[in-house]
């Protein structure tokens, strides 16, 4: 399996994307799906490091995972600047270069919408927390309006293809539950950096913990 995925208009343009989502409200819900967080973490899909100044004092160590070159190229300069320690590495959210339980907390940022396989992204996730860890997630997902869902779902083959494989009408929320975690905390709202609803709008913010069938599976 390859370690790096190439979407270059994508990891280009990306960096812009980013710095006008933070300008109109991303930098508070960052803050929001980071608050708290300590321990050894593992984030999942670092893109340009946009996290990293937000992770709190309490975190010893953070790796980084990215597939993309240029981005973890940038996530790598975003490294030097963090207030906690950072290890930024090569490899794709399906098969995560860190050991078995070696995690305090995953955190998944902007990665569900994107990643081929959800399913395999979220058991890695699972593999590499401790027993009583947290993932943290903060993901755009599908609407719960009908008329919008539908929206998303036609919209959806060309925004994958414009916006390097992110997918509108993925349900994050219940592909996180039905991979065995339990949702402790979850937060849903429409974000609308121009003061208008738009296709990827649909936001969740949470934490959940590993359920004691996923436990049970790890100890078989």
């Amino acid at each position: 399996m390859p370690r790096t995925v190439s979407h270059p208009l994508f990891a280009r343009l990306y960096p812009r994307i980013n710095a006008f989502a933070e300008a109109h409200g991303s930098l508070d819900h960052r803050r929001e799906l980071l608050e708290g967080i300590r321990g050894r973490v593992v984030e999942v899909g670092a893109g340009a490091g946009a996290n990293f100044r937000h992770y709190p004092e309490h975190v010893e160590q953070l790796i980084a995972v990215e597939p993309k070159p240029r981005l973890r190229a940038l996530a790598e300069r975003a490294a030097g600047d963090a207030p906690v320690p950072v290890e930024v590495q090569t490899g794709l959210a399906e098969a995560l270069p860190v050991a078995d339980g070696c995690a305090d907390a995953v955190v998944l940022s902007l990665v569900l919408c994107t990643v081929p396989d959800v399913a395999a992204t979220l058991a890695e996730a699972a593999r590499v927390l401790k027993p009583n860890g947290e993932m943290r997630f903060y993901e755009h997902t599908v609407s719960p309006r009908p008329r919008h869902a539908r929206l998303q779902r036609m919209l959806d083959p060309v925004w994958r293809r414009l916006g390097g494989g992110c997918h509108l009408a993925r349900d994050s929320e219940r592909a996180i539950l039905d991979a065995g975690f339990a949702i402790e905390r979850v937060r849903r709202f429409d974000f609308r950096p121009n003061g208008r609803r738009n296709p990827s709008s649909p936001m969740i913010i949470g934490e959940a913990r590993p359920s004691r069938a996923i436990l049970e599976r790890a100890e078989a």
